[in-house]
């Protein structure tokens, strides 16, 4: 086993005894005395799992210091809080700041080692799946045939090359992450960290400390993003959202190329890549005092545009296609057999855009129906209640009959023309009209044709 264990317990011969059974139970370990050397360990490199005495030789409550101290790091590193002062107000204490467990001395041998066996257990889970879900983003393409697509997957290659910075705009769920996933993969600081901060779900406290990092009174340091992501890319996501006051501190660090960490007195500098994304508009952010047109300027070197799914319906057979072949392979189960020409599917509103369309077709997958009918049914009941069918009837109820079918014309024949990308004779051929007919039929409609 490769698993590495810290032992923290300044009583030499109960580290001794812990460090034994670890090591005959198939680990790896490394010793702490005390909290600074604790502390150092720690610094050095995260354990896996660690294992803390509550009192050291700083105080009575320098275990908790500690594994307060791995949470900020890594808080998915288990830690196993071990005292001989033990009561339940310091078991519960404990396990607030998210130890994995709490043992009493003297402590059971095999309890403790039952212990440490589930918390790598659950240490190397959620690492597999992180990496699994890391994986999984990575690997996933910027698909469909739109002009919108196109003209992006141009611009990617374009700007990768480059040291530029980019902002992405387009509503949530249409792949801002994986525009910018795709601009640092083909970049060359590719080998390097990707690190993403999303500004709407941090706590308005915080946000110096996750991107500046902390220098601690006890001189141990907690990194922010701006640290993490040194010599790669850092993707600030839904940027709208960070406070004035932070947005004056990035564009210091923007123009001097450095910054203090909290409580720090050293500058810091660090050759970071920035992308930065938001699904608002910031132009009219900036009009309403919410953000500094100054900074808007210096992350806007290049803008990619995303447009909403709905806007773009010639991409949805072919991420239908492409989500179906990838679930299905993620999920170990035959292709999924969807009707890309679906009119549900092709009609929704599809307010949550891509990320809404991959969760349907990833329910579909998780259900396993068995025939195309319940597949159909499935995607009924999802997308019911905007159906274009009962928006149309709903509309057409309260107007003449000339009127209701003109509106319907309308509305059908602009959803063929962008589901074949502008394409008239493509259009024509699955309506069944001539060429020279469907455009005097768009003509009188007042339809405007595009390329």
């Amino acid at each position: 086993m490769s698993e590495e264990i810290l032992i923290v317990d300044d009583n030499a011969d109960i580290r001794n005894i812990i460090n034994e059974l670890i090591i005959d139970a198939g680990y790896k370990t490394r010793l702490a005395a005390n909290y600074n050397q604790a502390l150092a360990e720690i610094d050095k490199k995260l354990p896996d799992v660690a294992i803390l005495d509550v009192k050291l030789d700083k105080g009575d409550n320098d275990g908790i210091e500690l594994l307060s101290h791995i949470k900020s790091k890594n808080k998915d590193t288990p830690v196993i809080i071990i005292s001989g002062h033990a009561n339940i107000e310091m078991a519960v204490k404990s396990l607030q700041h998210g130890a994995f467990e709490f043992i009493e001395k003297p402590f059971d041998q095999n309890r403790l080692i039952n212990f440490v066996k589930r918390a790598v257990e659950n240490f190397n889970l959620k690492k597999q799946n992180k990496e699994y879900e890391s994986k999984l983003f990575s690997s996933y393409d910027l698909i469909g045939n739109s002009k919108n697509i196109v003209s992006i997957i141009d611009q990617i290659k374009k700007i990768s090359v480059t040291e530029s910075r980019v902002f992405i705009s387009g509503p949530s769920g249409s792949g801002k992450e994986l525009v910018a996933r795709k601009i640092h993969k083909a970049s060359a600081r590719s080998k390097k960290s990707f690190i993403v901060l999303n500004g709407a779900l941090l706590d308005m406290n915080k946000y110096e400390l996750e991107l500046f990092g902390e220098e601690k009174d006890n001189g141990s340091i907690s990194y922010g993003a701006l640290e993490k992501a040194n010599k790669g890319t850092l993707l600030i996501d839904q940027v709208s959202e960070i406070p004035l006051d932070i947005q004056s501190k990035i564009l210091r660090v923007l123009t001097d190329q450095k910054f203090k960490r909290v409580n720090g007195s050293n500058d810091v500098t660090v050759d970071v890549r920035l992308i930065c994304s938001s699904s608002k508009d910031l132009k009219k952010e900036i009009e309403i005092g919410n953000f500094r047109e100054d900074l808007f300027h210096r992350i806007n070197v290049f803008e990619i545009n995303i447009e909403p799914l709905n806007q773009r319906i010639s991409d949805i057979p072919l991420l239908i296609k492409y989500f179906s072949k990838k679930i299905s392979e993620n999920y170990q189960i035959r292709e999924l057999n969807i009707d890309e020409n679906n009119s549900y599917i092709l009609n929704h509103n599809w307010h949550g855009n891509v990320r809404e369309l991959r969760n349907l077709i990833e329910r579909i997958a998780i259900l396993q129906p068995d025939s195309k009918d319940k597949i159909s049914n499935i995607i009924k009941e999802s997308l019911k209640n905007t159906h274009f069918d009962d928006q149309v009837a709903e509309n057409s109820l309260s107007v003449p009959l000339k009127e209701a079918r003109e509106k319907f014309e309308k509305e059908y024949l602009t959803i063929q023309l962008k589901k074949f990308n502008g394409n008239i004779s493509k259009t024509a051929n699955f309506v069944g009209m001539e060429r020279s007919a469907l455009h005097r039929k768009l003509k009188g409609l007042g339809i405007k044709e595009f390329n």
